[in-house]
């Protein structure tokens, strides 16, 4: 089981691998859904991680219909990301009628190699699910973030599902949007899925000082290792039980401890 924090500083970086993720999604402004983070928070983060570093490409915020001018940013964002050593890159484009575009994904997709590229979330607005889930596999996207269709995980569990039965191995499907310590294993035991990507249940508030916080509001919340730890242990608990039901013939996917730690 992977455990990916999306996360918008160093520091928050640091504490997910110090409470046990084994990747983080790097972005800039998370409150519109991530963009592109400086380089020199990438270099940064990748100077002081060591765990998996994914960095979200999205010039603004809003649909996933760029301009000439916006693409030609994130083809040298995926660049820039590649010098600065991230270990994959993060987007998603579609067209006017909601189809993935695959002319310039496929672009940015050549561009990044050795690199691992997630779609992200783009294909839960898409206009057809598991079409665009079969472009996609057929680009060699290596991994999905998804809510399966749904504005929050919990409420598309059925497309996720279906999305991981579907996708044979061929991508990886991650469960992301809304997923809390108090639905994960529920999550993971109806979906199938191996990848769940978080943020809120693993941050804590950030302390804000002088003047500054009266104008312009407090700072933003930094993650916590402790509750990345406690995250895991639920994760571990579920594994635990598959297993159980694995060995007792009751059909489940017998997911190994290896994968969790």
């Amino acid at each position: 089981m992977i455990l990916e924090v999306c996360i918008d500083s160093v520091g928050s970086a640091v504490a997910s691998q110090e409470g046990g993720a084994l990747r983080v999604e790097l972005c800039a402004d998370l409150a519109a859904g991530g963009t592109t983070p400086s380089a020199g928070t990438i270099e940064e983060t990748r100077r002081r991680i060591s765990i998996g570093l994914h960095v979200m490409v999205r010039p603004r915020g809003g649909d996933f219909c760029y301009s000439e001018a916006e693409f030609e940013t994130m083809k040298r964002d995926v660049l820039l990301a590649k010098g600065l050593k991230a270990d994959g890159v993060v987007f998603g484009i579609l067209r006017p009628d909601d189809t993935i575009d695959r002319g310039r994904m496929s672009v940015l997709l050549d561009l990044a190699r050795p690199m691992e590229v997630t779609c992200h979330r783009a294909i839960d607005v898409s206009c057809d699910l598991f079409e665009s889930l079969e472009v996609l596999a057929d680009m060699g996207v290596n991994r999905i973030l998804t809510s399966g269709g749904a504005p929050i995980a919990v409420e598309g569990l059925s497309g996720i599902k279906e999305l991981v039965a579907r996708s044979k191995g061929r991508v990886t499907i991650m469960a992301g949007s809304g997923i809390s310590a108090g639905n994960v294993q529920k999550v993971i035991k109806e979906t199938g899925i191996r990848d769940v990507h978080i943020l809120t249940p693993v941050t804590k508030p950030s302390k804000s000082t002088g003047g500054a916080a009266r104008l312009y509001g407090l700072n933003p919340p930094q993650v916590d290792a402790a509750a990345v730890r406690e995250f895991l242990s639920l994760l571990r608990t579920q594994i635990t039980r598959m297993n159980a039901d694995y060995a007792d013939g009751h059909g489940c996917t017998r997911i190994t401890q290896m994968d969790a730690d």
